[in-house]
């Protein structure tokens, strides 16, 4: 490798690896905030949170990438040439696609890593953070208690307490509502002056202290609304220990052989092999459904019984069958068979954006990976004519382009599952939208044409009114 190649791809890594984890950051504060409220206050391990956070941030590797690239190309590029640095190059007689060659070859690798990273290892993390956040969603918040709101985490208890000394563990003016037997209401009531609360040695069981207390207790059978006359049990007690079970707060995990179908936690092959037996099941179930449909209506059976062949003339005639009663029959007849085929187009419906999934995430691990290239030849070239690096302006213009990436990806993937558009070229418009303007901006630069020069412009501008004769709206009156 050239000392001049190697120069350039020291200055590409630095923007890139920078502009790579800022990205990603960002897209990792924005899932974070999102599920924010279903991960505070649960007690969860800190090794749990980190998993899940890793696993989350995964998935924005491949879409970040892109953006990243994008970044960067402008960014050293642009420093190049605002360092003067470019002008030199090719003086010497380099020609941008010279000079951009090793960039080009490092970009060509990530794609590729874009790429694996999509198809063998993002299934994985999606499999394993699919299977963690439905056992964190599932755990029931951790126990604490505060003054004066009742606390409904415990199974069968509700508690409620009118002060809490931290300090010391003591709680004041304890009130308990045991809800363990079916129906059971506010029936059995316990409260106490103070108490203390604390673990069991193994942590399976909270065990809760209560003195100078009562417990009141209504004797009625079953959930009827208290009647006058029912039993009412009351008691005092000085001392009164209580164990609740604790094993229904913790996080339990799932088997990952639930989510492995899910068309986000395959790979390219699979997804194929699953998409081609999705639309043969569409095609046999389409199949069923017309034979039945064709059987249901009564003018297209045969003589025979079997289906396909048109009754003869007159044989829907009954002739012991009056004609009043025969016009219910076919409105019901009919009614059915309306029905029926409103159910068929939900299913078809339902399978077809069923099949488009899968297609969508097919395309998308090989479309992310050709954005790297495209990103790449809108980026290197624009930062070699706008002679500009840092964050300002190059920021600038990367964050347009993606914005516009990102609103026809979404819009044309939106549209795919709809229905509305293939796969096939619906995931592919994005990039092919962006792809003319990189081979555009390529050749701009490659040629040295003032793309951003506002005097190139406006001479073109005279030489096409020179050429091009404007004729007045109003001609002047005087000859």
């Amino acid at each position: 490798m050239k000392r001049l190649h190697r120069m350039i791809l020291g200055a590409y890594v630095g923007p890139l690896a920078v502009t790579f984890i800022i990205v990603l950051f960002l897209f990792s504060m924005q899932w974070l905030w999102k599920w924010v409220d279903d991960l505070m206050g649960k007690g969860l391990p800190w090794d749990v949170l980190t998993k899940l956070i890793a696993f989350a941030t995964s998935a924005f590797v491949p879409a970040v990438l892109p953006l990243a690239v994008l970044l960067s190309s402008i960014m050293t590029m642009g420093g190049l040439g605002e360092r003067s640095e470019l002008t030199p190059m090719r003086s010497a007689g380099l020609g941008l696609f010279r000079i951009l060659a090793p960039l080009l070859v490092f970009v060509l690798g990530l794609a590729a890593f874009s790429f694996y990273f999509s198809n063998n290892v993002l299934p994985v993390a999606n499999l394993k953070f699919q299977s963690l956040l439905w056992d964190v969603t599932r755990a029931k918040p951790a126990l604490n208690l505060r003054p004066g709101v009742f606390y409904g985490g415990l199974d069968g208890f509700s508690i409620r307490v009118g002060n809490k000394d931290d300090a010391t563990g003591t709680l004041r003016d304890v009130l308990i509502y045991d809800h363990r037997k079916p129906f059971q209401g506010n029936k059995t009531v316990m409260r106490a002056e103070k108490g203390t609360m604390g673990r069991s040695t193994d942590g399976h069981y909270l065990v809760l202290v209560l003195e100078n207390g009562r417990v009141y207790d209504e004797k009625t059978d079953g959930p009827s609304i208290r009647r006058p006359g029912a039993p009412l049990l009351r008691g005092r007690f000085q001392r009164e220990e209580i164990r609740l079970d604790l094993s229904g707060m913790g996080m339990k995990r799932t088997d990952e052989e639930l989510f492995k179908d899910h068309y986000k936690m395959l790979t390219l092959g699979q997804l194929q092999y699953t998409g081609d037996s999705l639309r043969k099941r569409l095609a046999e179930r389409m199949g069923e459904q017309g034979q039945r449909m064709r059987g249901s209506l009564m003018v297209l059976r045969d003589s025979t019984g079997g289906i396909g062949g048109a009754l003869p003339a007159g044989a829907l005639a009954m002739p012991n069958t009056p004609a009043e009663s025969l016009y219910p029959a076919a409105i019901e007849m009919a009614r059915s068979s309306i029905n029926e085929l409103d159910q068929m187009e939900m299913e078809r419906k339902d399978r077809t954006a069923q099949i488009a999934k899968f297609e969508v995430e097919w395309h998308r691990k090989l479309m992310l990976a050709f954005a790297c290239v495209v990103f790449f030849f809108i980026g290197a070239p624009l930062g070699a004519i706008v002679r500009k690096g840092g964050m300002g302006l190059p920021a600038v213009i990367a964050i347009i382009f993606f914005l516009v990436f990102h609103i026809l990806s979404y819009s044309t993937e939106q549209m795919v599952k709809a229905g509305t558009l293939h796969a096939w070229p619906g995931m592919w418009i994005s990039t092919m939208v962006l792809l003319p303007i990189g081979i555009f901006i390529t050749w701009k630069a490659a040629t040295d044409s003032p793309l951003f020069d506002r005097d190139a412009y406006a001479r073109t501008w005279q030489r096409l009114r020179s050429v091009i004769p404007f004729r007045h709206a109003h001609p002047p009156a005087v000859q």
